[in-house]
């Protein structure tokens, strides 16, 4: 289909047109052509949701158990390739995505279908199944780039307080953050590219962060010692999903899978982080330590858990949770992070160990939530330690090695990567000690 006078690369999947000449019978008397249709449409689906690998292969292996196939998948970041074969006939097929995000609330409603599947599914015909996932598949985006932007704000402001910014830092990067992001869910909306979407909207972010700070010295008087806050303004576009999923999937030996999500995740850092710092350099910029805040611990323990509350729930709005779900996300990084907070303050414990400890712990309430509420465990687990993939230290790496810094860079960088290692650590363990299923490689 040709839409704006642009002819689209990746082709419309027309699902109807395999659903059978018998269109009235149910989907398990149909043919293994049209069985495997339904499967690799559902993990299809899944996986333009940001899920890993492993959770699309077992919806994937659910669908076939029920329609008595076997099916053998090799899953990517945008495709997959997978043999569906009942002892007489095979058929084989290769599916690709035009384009990857996150989408928690067309996650939940896939795993709802596959959780009914056995009771409801397999009585209906492969006509009707496909229409029900017409319906999960118009779940865009629960919200408008306005909403969006706001929840960017939040998230932002709160994430630059947990950082040690003050309120000045935290009124421009709300203000930054917004922007950046508001025009980053614009273009999305239009198909715009990756790069042209992490670009412009880290750059926007930094231009309206400078901007506030600088009307804010004119009307206000406002000291030029806030200009580090201006990192703040761009953590928005820290790929914290796919960053958190690829270590999952390497855990599982999805290496495909892990290997792909982690190169995603590496364009978007170093894209942002490279446009942040030529910004930085064309408007003179340089960072540095945030002013020590002085406030009692037991304010501070409170402060933290109410913005930890707020910057999960925002980051969580931002991968189209519903309110509800986004709500308890961020319950448990409130207590997770101000965990890790804590322990790096008053214990000593280095940062990555700490962010284990947040990690493990999120991943445990959410194993003890989710049997209540009914959620995917990843649509709360992620989003609930984003918050603490170390974007500051990612950008500060990267700066320093802008400048021929190389002996600046070297700490901060590997400061991150042992954090960004950690976190999918303490949610494998935390799924090893709660879920059976998860600790074996069969």
């Amino acid at each position: 289909m040709v839409k704006d006078n642009i002819i689209p690369n990746h082709m419309d999947i027309y699902w109807h047109d395999y659903t059978g000449h018998v269109k009235d019978k149910p989907i398990t008397e149909a043919s293994v052509p049209v069985k495997a249709a339904l499967i690799g449409r559902v993990g299809l689906m899944l996986l333009s949701c940001g899920t890993g690998a492993w959770r699309v292969r077992s919806s994937m292996n659910a669908l076939s158990e029920q329609l008595g196939v076997t099916c053998t998948a090799s899953i990517g970041l945008m495709t997959i390739v997978y043999t569906c074969f009942d002892g007489h006939k095979t058929f084989t097929n290769s599916l690709a995505l035009n384009n990857t995000g996150v989408n928690t609330s067309k996650l939940d409603k896939l795993e709802r279908f596959v959780k009914r599947f056995p009771k409801e599914g397999v009585y209906k015909s492969g006509e009707q199944l496909h229409s029900e996932l017409d319906e999960i598949e118009k779940i865009r985006g629960l919200y408008t780039p306005f909403k969006l932007g706001l929840a960017a704000a939040f998230a932002c402001s709160a994430f630059t307080f947990l950082l040690g910014g003050g309120l000045i830092e935290m009124i421009c990067a709300f203000i930054g953050a917004g922007a950046g992001q508001y025009l980053r869910a614009r273009l999305i909306r239009k198909h715009y590219t990756l790069y042209m979407c992490t670009i412009l909207s880290v750059a926007l972010a930094c231009l309206v962060y400078i901007g506030a700070l600088r009307l804010g010295q004119l009307f206000f008087h406002i000291s030029s010692g806030h200009e580090a806050g201006y990192i703040c303004a761009m953590l928005f576009i820290i790929p914290g999903f796919p960053f958190i999923t690829s270590g999952i999937d390497l855990a599982k030996l999805d290496m495909r899978s892990g290997l792909e999500r982690l190169a995603y995740a590496v364009l978007i850092i170093v894209n942002a982080t490279l446009t942040a710092w030529v910004m930085s350099s064309i408007m003179g910029l340089h960072p540095a330590d945030f002013p020590e805040l002085s406030i009692p611990p037991a304010i501070h323990l409170l402060l933290r858990l109410a913005a930890s509350f707020v910057g999960v729930f925002g980051f969580s709005i931002m991968f189209n949770s519903p309110v509800r779900m986004a709500a308890s996300a961020a319950v448990i990084g409130a207590i997770a992070n101000t965990l890790r907070l804590e322990l790096v303050d008053f214990a000593d414990f280095p940062a990555a160990v700490a962010a284990f400890v947040g990690a493990l712990t999120a991943g445990l309430l959410a194993s003890a939530l989710m049997k209540r509420l009914g959620y995917p465990r990843i649509s709360v687990t992620v989003p609930s330690i984003v918050i603490m993939v170390p974007g500051l230290y990612l950008y500060r790496a990267v700066y320093n090695i802008g400048e021929m810094s190389l002996t600046l860079s070297a700490p901060w960088l590997v400061s991150a990567l042992l954090i960004i290692m950690m976190l999918p650590l303490g949610l494998i363990v935390a799924r090893i000690i709660t879920d059976r299923s998860f600790r074996h490689c069969t």
